[in-house]
């Protein structure tokens, strides 16, 4: 794995173009928060040619549902949601412009094709330390569908948030990359 890199939000084609499946990252910026009912609502409004809530273009959003904030904290804990859940709405949402996902395990074939065609990285957050990566999160804000509770469309202010390339433009795959130096041939 190379060094850590510090990304800025909202994500350029050029920036997305030097990440490399395995690169370290600390993420800085404007995020989008939505889970996959979020997610089919923006894709059926898309499919009834309505404009979506957020231009995605360049954008990044992250697959959690955290859950209720403390008093005085702008989140609660908001740990990766398994990004497979957003497989079928993701190539559609990669056509508006959205730049990068954040989650956790792996994407379809499809998606990486939709990936590596609209030029668009994968990153993945460490499942199960959601309470310290709400510290990452400075601000949180419902901005569309908050009938759908945690599921809701939010965008969120985040600094240093730590990510991994999983996939990056070209389809290179870090899970594949990483298990290949432990198999025997």
């Amino acid at each position: 794995m190379s060094g850590q890199i510090r990304v800025t939000a909202p994500l350029t084609k050029e920036t997305v173009a030097q990440l490399k499946a395995g690169d370290s990252v600390l993420l800085t910026g404007t995020i989008y928060i939505a889970r996959d009912a979020a997610h089919k609502r923006m894709v059926e409004a898309l499919a009834r040619g309505e404009k979506l809530p957020v231009d995605l273009t360049d954008q990044i959003v992250y697959y959690a549902g955290p859950s209720p904030a403390k008093p005085g904290e702008p989140i609660g804990s908001a740990g990766p949601t398994t990004s497979g859940r957003m497989d079928a709405y993701t190539p559609r949402l990669l056509a508006e412009g959205l730049r990068g996902m954040i989650g956790k395990g792996y994407r379809s074939a499809e998606v990486v094709e939709a990936m590596k065609r609209h030029g668009a990285v994968y990153f993945v957050a460490t499942g199960g330390a959601a309470a310290l990566i709400s510290k990452r999160i400075k601000s949180y804000k419902v901005i569309a569908y908050e009938d759908l509770g945690p599921e809701a469309l939010a965008a969120a202010e985040v600094e240093d948030f730590p990510a991994i390339v999983a996939i990056d433009s070209q389809g290179r795959n870090f899970y594949e990359e990483g298990q290949r130096q432990y198999r025997q041939e």
